[in-house]
């Protein structure tokens, strides 16, 4: 299995690292830590010397009872001179960026990002596939519902009897506007947006079922680092201090089939997971 990236196809021998690197003043465990383009390129690569694989930039935050959406002009600002510094300092590394909006996109596009992460699956602005299409570049297509400033709480949280087969389904709608915009199926990754209007059943009735998931025939990434349904499961308040349970979280759902993991604690994931795989491969 293996992900088209512009002009690199990464083949998904081992677990693939993805480091978070949040560029805003508010996300939900680290907000304002990396809020400047020496900050968070700094932070970028201490993740990839860490052992991260890329490292994924976003410059709005979808916590919930965040303010609402942050306007182009300013999250291009946020994000743009990170992506350029970091492709400046490590000209090698796989940079993604985390936005909803097509614009930003292109910009990120722009400055040598090899990949978008969109958390809304293509739902909120199909120009992202646009962009992404034009240039080849990778996109992950995230399952979610509603808009930014709700789609990480429970007001869109209703599920019949089959939660997994609703989540299927709207990944296939993503995945088909993927495709209305021209991005090869290659070039995708699905994100099944654990903790992303869904309770905490249903986020661990997504990781008990992965291999649904994986029939849609691309890889998939799962992004369950400092979750609530994490700090729920372990009993730990602080999302920074979620670590453990995120581990065990993304080694269960290596086992299910996912080979991306989006985190913010790279050293603890890359021991775990290569060590988990290892051991899964015989």
């Amino acid at each position: 299995m293996h992900w088209l990236l512009r002009d690199r196809r990464v083949l998904l021998r081992r677990p693939f690292v993805l480091g978070i690197v949040n560029v805003t003043p508010d996300s939900f465990s680290d907000g304002g830590l990396y809020f400047g383009v020496h900050a968070a390129a700094d932070h970028a690569e201490r993740l990839l010397d860490e052992g991260a694989d890329g490292v994924d930039l976003g410059g709005e935050s979808t916590r919930p009872n965040n303010p609402g959406p942050v306007p182009e002009a300013e999250e291009i600002a946020r994000v743009a001179p990170v992506v350029r510094e970091v492709r400046r300092r490590r000209p090698d590394a796989i940079v993604s960026v985390d936005t909803v909006k097509g614009a930003v996109a292109r910009a990120a596009l722009d400055e040598g990002a090899d990949a978008i992460n969109d958390v809304s699956g293509l739902r909120l602005d199909a120009d992202v596939g646009a962009a992404c299409a034009a240039v080849g570049a990778g996109l992950i297509l995230m399952h979610s519902r509603g808009a930014v400033a709700d789609m990480a709480t429970f007001t869109h949280a209703e599920y019949g009897d089959d939660v997994v087969g609703e989540v299927v389904e709207e990944l296939e709608g993503a995945l088909t506007r993927a495709a209305d915009s021209g991005v090869p199926a290659e070039c995708i990754v699905l994100d099944p947006g654990v903790g992303f209007a869904k309770r905490s059943e249903h986020s661990i009735e997504v990781l008990r079922e992965l291999r649904r998931l994986a029939a849609l025939g691309r890889p998939l990434l799962v992004g369950a680092s400092r979750k609530r349904f994490v700090g729920e499961l372990s009993d730990v308040a602080d999302p920074a201090g979620r670590v453990h349970g995120s581990v065990g979280a993304h080694v269960a759902a290596l086992a299910g089939g996912a080979r991306l993991f989006r985190v913010h604690d790279v050293r603890a994931h890359r021991e775990a997971l290569d060590v988990a795989w290892a051991v899964l491969r015989g």
